[in-house]
């Protein structure tokens, strides 16, 4: 969601002519070619870590939007390392800045958390780590023409995009592309991973199994959510072949989600491709500046913006939650040996992945609704974190977080569980202690 990014961004909005000028296809085609996929030997790293908030002590109680405004206010006065963003439903979001280690990453964006904590504690409200609400209806805090448009567009799919946009948060891992070699760092071959891979992320770390208070039959409710968007705006070009020309073609053939207009309202157009949009020049020819502003409005589960930002992975539970699909992914994709290892692990699994692009192929949906409790989605879950935890040592990782990691994996994903297998669990029980029985399994 954010346009913040944890290792660069796609290019930025300017005033200068270059960015008044009207693009032609091909120059549209080379400039998302140069922007998103910066390649090279991997040497940063970066996480996004959405959170909701909630009252402390009555998280089923909504947080009224002036107490909001006024605990934002109180945080924008701290210090911290990482960008702080608010969306679109009050949701707070830390991007850490490139990092040179997975050490240097976690312990920036610890000591920004407890900062934002502390603050956040003085007026009776806390973080909560979930991928989807569990008790709230989608309800928008921030009204800018940006989400305004947002809204209206996505509205047209029905009201997935209401619960991405305000009632949805998620872990980011932003890896650099890779560099152009060929082999397990070689960019082709982590764009390939990052699809077959993060469908594995999506079921070991599903955490939304609830909306309005009730199950919804999927474990990764968020997942869902970004699935009924649509193709168009929240799926992924086929991960097959050269990324450069695939990512090139899917972001002329993305509908565009609005035209950006001095002293008027935005336009929302229904239909209207970002090529279409060049061919007929209406209501004006799109600029330099209307692609890098294209490129922010779409939402693969996979967003190359230099470098490849992994968005499928829900909020995690507890204060430090977050660190483990951190540390997780880093190993798999910057470790030659782990990532030599993840490629074998999921290469079994694309077969399920050959109709059509992630998040809309059976095995994405599969993850979001049955998690690790999948046997293939689990061998390969399991696979994956052994090799992870192998490589942890190499990548300089402290016993903490390489244990933190072990009792993941002993505790949820070689049991086919999740955290979402949690909530469900706590539901029951309040169940039944509500009509004295016990139904849990």
């Amino acid at each position: 969601m954010s346009d913040t990014s944890g290792t660069g961004s796609a290019g930025d909005c300017g005033d200068c002519t270059e960015h008044r000028t009207a693009v032609t296809e091909p120059e549209v085609e080379a400039l998302v070619r140069g922007i998103c996929f910066k390649t090279g030997p991997p040497r940063t790293l970066g996480v996004e870590v959405e959170w909701l908030v909630h009252e402390l002590r009555t998280p089923q109680r909504p947080v009224t939007p002036e107490r909001l405004e006024a605990a934002y206010a109180a945080l924008r006065t701290v210090p911290l390392g990482s960008a702080l963003t608010v969306e679109p439903g009050g949701q707070l979001e830390l991007s850490s800045p490139p990092a040179a280690s997975l050490m240097e990453c976690i312990g920036t964006v610890s000591a920004d958390l407890d900062a934002v904590r502390a603050v956040l504690a003085e007026d009776g409200l806390g973080l909560v780590g979930v991928g989807h609400d569990p008790w709230h209806e989608p309800r928008r805090f921030l009204r800018q023409p940006r989400y305004d448009a947002m809204e209206a567009c996505l509205d047209r799919t029905g009201a997935a995009g209401r619960h991405m946009m305000c009632a949805s948060a998620s872990v980011q891992v932003c890896v650099d592309a890779g560099h152009e070699e060929p082999g397990p760092l070689g960019h082709e071959r982590r764009w390939w991973l990052a699809h077959q891979l993060g469908a594995v992320l999506v079921a070991a770390f599903a955490n939304s199994p609830l909306a309005a208070g009730q199950p919804t039959g999927w474990l990764s409710t968020r997942q869902l959510m970004w699935m009924e968007i649509g193709a168009g705006r929240a799926g992924a070009p086929p991960p097959d072949g050269d990324p450069r020309t695939a990512w090139a073609r899917h972001v002329l053939d993305a509908p565009v989600m609005c035209v950006r207009l001095d002293g008027a309202p935005w336009e929302v157009p229904d239909g209207l491709t970002f090529r279409d949009w060049i061919r007929k020049g209406e209501p004006r020819p799109p600029t330099r500046a209307d692609l890098d502003y294209h490129l922010t409005t779409l939402f693969p589960p996979v967003r190359p913006r230099g470098h490849l930002e992994l968005r499928m992975i829900d909020a995690q539970p507890g204060d430090d939650g977050w660190i483990v699909p951190l540390a997780v992914t880093a190993a798999l994709f910057d470790d030659p040996e782990a990532a030599e290892s993840a490629y074998r692990a999921v290469k079994p699994l694309a077969e399920r992945a050959l109709a059509l692009p992630a998040p809309h192929n059976p095995l994405w949906s599969d993850a979001a609704r049955y998690g690790p409790a999948d046997p293939e989605l689990r061998e390969a879950a399991v696979a994956c974190f052994t090799a992870a935890l192998e490589a942890l040592p190499r990548l300089g990782a402290t016993t903490g977080v390489t244990d933190a990691v072990a009792t993941y994996l002993d505790r949820y994903v070689v049991r086919g569980r999740c955290p979402a297998d949690d909530l469900l669990d706590s539901l029951r029980g309040t169940a039944a202690r509500t009509h004295g029985k016990d139904i849990r399994p």
